[in-house]
């Protein structure tokens, strides 16, 4: 499937952008370790250059925190589009600041700042609004635009479906438009609050707000890895008066409902909609999908997706539009990426359900207001869903840990070389090989 998407994307052409995805090497031919994708399930702690400032908006930053997303996975088992050989991942990602270029004016170096997942040029009509994932400058893949008629912006670490650029699972990366990009943080705050600002905390946060969740409604969330647990919170944050969440691993539903979440495991009620009606006989008013379209339930979905009939499966989606009462809304932030069959869309038409794709999240739209209304006020402490601290050597070893949900494991901290101690309340390092199984 690389091949040919590699292939046909180098048919279309890449489209026009404001920013390059390579990088140069430092003069001194220094090296970093940096995790890159070699093929479906095989990622590899490499050595590779040290970045050096390429254009004039380019910040270089020595990483002090980093992370794995549930949506890396799609890259780990190969279902994302154009993947190469030896591509550097990692969308999530803190530092500070090590070198910049010349149009830098706003930031200096030896300042700490955490980064957006998205690349925003700051200066088209979706920037100007904030709207960072949208900007239309950034990302040069033709196949995309083919796809889905426009492009997202330039993502860190996600293939050359969203740009190409090297991520930051290393120990070094370069932020190109880091003028616009990188969001300094205050002294006093540790790593392990702010980290998560680079993705998983606005990207819940906008499912909460994009979906409209408002006081005293009952929402349902699909899938409780990190993203699932904060919408969650976000919900209850925001007045919701129950929340149910669905999911089938034991940390994780133990997890939710010790923030006040209700929970089903779906491995007992194999009727999902079934259970949500005894629950709640009105239905849902908000249904937010934070799933995976990787792991379907049915056999009929596993074997169309094995035979590459679908890419993606519909299985969550006609669950929640089904839970929902009429009018309701569901809100997508789940990370689809291509094609389904069997979709509901009749009961979507007929009950008048709101169906948003929330699409990928505009971080620069809300970091602020999430550091300086809930960060350091204590509202919202992300501490909560970290379960690990690793150091970055063990990263293939926690692709496979976090893919099979081993040990209870939900966000984890991994550091490098240049950070920080763990904060107070912050897990301890361990090592995934110690962990229990």
């Amino acid at each position: 499937m690389q091949t040919a998407a590699n292939a046909y994307q180098s048919y279309l052409g890449e489209k026009p952008t404001v920013v390059g995805n390579a990088y140069k090497a430092r003069e001194d031919g220094s090296t970093m370790k940096a995790l890159a994708w070699f093929g479906a399930k095989d990622v590899r702690l490499i050595d590779a250059p040290v970045p050096d400032i390429t254009e004039d908006d380019d910040v270089i930053l020595r990483v002090t925190g980093t992370t794995i997303c549930g949506s890396d996975l799609h890259l780990y088992h190969g279902e994302i589009l154009t993947l190469q050989k030896g591509d550097i991942l990692g969308h999530e990602f803190m530092g500070v600041v090590d070198r910049i270029g010349r149009n830098v004016k706003n930031l200096q170096v030896g300042q700490r700042v955490v980064t957006s997942f998205q690349i925003a040029c700051g200066e088209c009509e979706y920037c100007k609004k904030k709207l960072s994932s949208f900007c239309n400058r950034t990302n040069n893949s033709s196949l995309q635009e083919d796809m889905y008629g426009q492009r997202d912006a330039g993502f860190f670490g996600y293939s050359h479906f969203t740009g190409g650029f090297p991520g930051g699972q290393a120990e070094y990366v370069r932020v190109p438009k880091g003028n616009v990009n990188c969001l300094p943080i205050p002294p006093n705050i540790p790593d392990e609050l702010v980290l998560y600002l680079s993705d998983v905390l606005p990207t819940s946060y906008h499912a909460v707000v994009d979906t409209g969740v408002q006081k005293g409604d009952i929402v349902g969330v699909w899938g409780l890895g990190p993203i699932g647990l904060c919408v969650a919170k976000w919900s209850l944050l925001k007045g919701a008066s129950r929340v149910i969440a669905i999911d089938n691993v034991p940390s994780r539903l133990a997890k939710a409902e010790s923030i006040g979440v209700e929970t089903i495991n779906f491995s007992e009620h194999k009727d999902v909609v079934k259970r949500i009606y005894e629950l709640v006989p009105g239905g849902l008013d908000i249904a937010i999908d934070c799933g995976t379209f990787h792991e379907p339930k049915s056999l009929l979905h596993k074997a169309q997706k094995a035979m590459m009939l679908e890419t993606d499966s519909s299985e969550i989606l006609n669950e929640a539009i089904k839970a929902v009462r009429k009018r309701g809304s569901v809100g997508i932030i789940a990370a689809y990426a291509g094609f389904t069959n069997g979709f509901n869309i009749g009961a979507v038409m007929e009950k008048g359900v709101r169906l948003i794709g929330n699409g990928q999240a505009p971080v620069h739209l809300y970091w602020t207001e999430i550091l300086n209304d809930y960060i350091m006020t204590g509202k919202f402490d992300p501490r909560f869903m970290i379960t690990h601290r690793v150091p970055i050597d063990d990263f293939p070893e926690l692709y496979e840990a976090f893919d099979k949900r081993i040990a209870g494991v939900e966000k984890v901290f991994v550091e490098t070389k240049f950070s920080n101690p763990p904060s107070e309340g912050a897990p301890k390092l361990s090592r995934v090989k110690d962990w229990q199984q």
